[in-house]
């Protein structure tokens, strides 16, 4: 009997799928379900200054990833933290962060509270934001930035509030 020179079959890995410029299937599927239903929006237009950079003053030593000795970062600049919403409406009026399956160690969670408290020192009108996971989330939270009236146009919410005044000018 001959033996197998090729080993084991290697195991098939999900097929690539062409995306466009986005991340993953679900940020896709969010695209297409906001197009679909009218909403205009940016994808990873808009990023935010959760923490500026700075200098710390005292020793600071760092272990790195190539180097078996502690690197010496004192007096050098820390970097920013930043955050960068996936999906952002018009004026910021809502946000929609596309999360799928993150691992127990990704820091999202505490760049998400950040974020929040970014928003509400910010001293500026609160967005409506959605963390969805899946496309029955997505189309949950569509429904909903409809509702707070987002998907009008501003010739709309004028008609409807001239139309408002006319109806109470005529009642009274």
């Amino acid at each position: 009997m001959k033996r197998n020179k090729k080993g084991t079959s290697k195991r098939k890995t999900a097929k690539k799928r062409n995306l466009g410029k986005y991340k993953s299937g679900l940020e896709k599927t969010c695209a297409d379900l906001l197009a679909e239903s009218g909403l205009k929006f940016s994808y990873e237009d808009h990023e935010y200054v959760l923490m500026d950079k700075f200098r710390y003053p005292g020793t600071y030593l760092k272990m790195t990833a190539k180097a078996k000795d502690l690197s010496d970062r004192s007096n050098k600049v820390v970097l920013p933290i930043k955050y960068t919403p996936d999906f952002v409406g018009p004026d910021e009026g809502w946000i929609i962060e596309t999360k799928g399956y993150t691992p127990s160690h990704h820091d999202f969670p505490m760049r998400w509270k950040l974020f929040l408290h970014h928003l509400i020192d910010s001293g500026e009108p609160f967005p409506a934001l959605f963390i969805c996971k899946n496309k029955r989330q997505i189309e949950e939270a569509i429904e909903k930035i409809k509702e707070l009236g987002y998907g009008k146009t501003r010739a709309n919410k004028r008609t409807t509030r001239r139309n408002l005044r006319d109806s109470d000018d005529q009642a009274a």
